[in-house]
């Protein structure tokens, strides 16, 4: 089985955000500061994609969605519907397991303002491509919030108006895959009303039940 191609540690694809990787490093020299390596099940049948590593977040700790709240939300979820093996305690040596389940981020490194600019999301599309094809098990797909949406649909070179983003929604890939969405599990986002942690779990508890 082909292993995905990961970012080197000082991959320097993305001037801008190679500039803040490297200010980071000296204002936080105790932080991971690295693009973010995907986590979970090599033979997962669900593949959870977010945005971009959080700055005191998975830039602080070397794994998605650890250390801030969306990853409190996100591995609670997880464990509530069975694709997750251990205690998650918020930092990247705590024994956690994803089970059938595997998460990456659409953009590898930590941007300015948590806002990645397009070039950047496509110059970094090709890890994520390649996160995709290692995964012979593969059968959905879980978009968190439009960027990862339009990222999974462009790695694939599916039309963006042909699957809208919409949270809830499930889409058919020409490939056989299913692209699920679900709106980011920020703080954001359920501070504002947007996601509610019912929502979330609703989302997640229906595509385990298909897995």
């Amino acid at each position: 089985m082909p292993s995905a191609e990961e970012p080197g540690h000082d991959c320097p694809l993305c001037p801008r955000l190679k500039a803040f990787r490297d200010a980071n490093r000296v204002k936080y020299p105790d932080f991971f500061n690295a693009p973010v390596p995907s986590f979970g099940d090599a033979e997962a049948r669900l593949l959870i994609v977010g945005l971009a590593p959080g700055l005191k977040g998975a830039n602080k700790t070397g794994r998605p969605f650890t250390g801030d709240y969306a990853g409190d939300l996100l591995y609670a979820t997880l464990a509530r519907h069975g694709l997750s093996r251990g205690a998650y305690a918020a930092c990247a040596d705590d024994g956690l397991k994803l089970a059938g389940c595997r998460i990456a981020n659409a953009v590898r490194c930590v941007p300015p303002e948590n806002k990645p600019l397009p070039v950047e999301e496509a110059t970094c599309r090709q890890f994520l491509q390649s996160e995709i094809a290692a995964l012979p098990s593969l059968k959905t797909i879980l978009a968190l919030g439009v960027v990862a949406h339009n990222s999974v649909l462009r790695t694939f070179g599916c039309k963006l108006s042909g699957f809208p983003f919409k949270h809830g929604a499930r889409h058919e890939l020409p490939n056989g895959i299913n692209l699920a969405d679900s709106y980011h599990c920020s703080r954001y986002n359920t501070n504002t009303g947007v996601l509610t942690e019912a929502m979330f779990d609703e989302v997640v508890g229906r595509i385990a039940k298909g897995l």
